[in-house]
């Protein structure tokens, strides 16, 4: 079932989605050459709590991190330990904030000091997908508009949509419907309605789209070790243009608590 919020649940959304935007954009900053997965998650729990709210991620399904931290091939979920960053990596950053009653989901990939220009056209084109999806996020598309928009951006660039995982309905719980994928799946599409709040969030290889899972259960990495980009946003469909939701803008940010 999807929920539609209303006026207060998106007063919420709104506030949950500014802590989760603002912790991303700190620990993106914390980010350097030297510093270890482990590091980047302790931060990550540290500015959580500055603001006030909780992890989204840590025990959710037994997932034992803040923040997923995923470097270079490794697409999503990747698990906080002592790899130690390098100049020229890549690195995945997904944040899942709690606070009061409502998710904040948001990610985005950053280099590590500089990256050659192949990273740099990958994250810029995931990026750039993320927003063609956001951008047919209008009330009465269809989610099938969103994937398309992001297949399309995605392809046409000569990369590839990863496809075992998709976007999704975000609010008082972590995953509710829809899903929404980065590609034309041929499954029926419901119709965007004011309201919905979902989390878009393009995963793009470099190489083929084929992924597998390391042996931790939760590391999602490229087959062919390509290199991987994720960007995401919750927005909220209303009557004209999308909201994007874990912006930073004036009044965006929660007070802490």
């Amino acid at each position: 079932m999807i929920v539609l919020k209303n006026e207060r649940d998106q007063e919420g959304m709104r506030a949950a989605g500014g802590v989760a935007a603002q912790v991303l954009d700190d620990v993106a900053r914390f980010v350097a050459p030297g510093v270890t997965t482990r590091d980047i998650d302790r931060y990550a729990a540290g500015r959580i709590r500055h603001y006030g709210g909780r992890s989204a991620f840590l025990g959710y399904r037994k997932y034992p991190c803040h923040l997923c931290v995923s470097v270079n091939d490794e697409v999503v979920h990747g698990i906080a330990g002592d790899r130690r960053l390098q100049f020229g990596d890549v690195v995945s950053l997904d944040v899942g904030v709690s606070y009061g009653g409502f998710i904040g989901d948001t990610a985005r990939t950053v280099p590590v000091g500089g990256c050659t220009p192949e990273a740099q056209r990958l994250m810029d084109v995931t990026e750039r997908a993320l927003h063609e999806g956001i951008a047919r996020a209008l009330a009465g598309n269809r989610v099938v508009d969103i994937s398309r928009a992001v297949q399309q951006c995605v392809e046409s660039s000569g990369l590839s949509v990863v496809r075992e995982f998709v976007g999704h309905g975000v609010g008082r719980a972590m995953h509710e419907e829809p899903k929404v994928p980065n590609y034309v799946d041929g499954q029926p599409s419901p119709r965007l309605r004011p309201g919905m709040t979902l989390a878009i969030e393009p995963m793009v290889n470099a190489g083929r789209p084929d992924v597998r899972i390391l042996e931790d259960g939760w590391t999602v990495v490229s087959e062919d070790g390509s290199l991987s980009a994720h960007f995401e946003h919750t927005i909220l469909v209303t009557e004209g243009a999308p909201e994007i939701l874990t912006c930073i803008g004036p009044g965006t940010i929660a007070p802490t608590r």
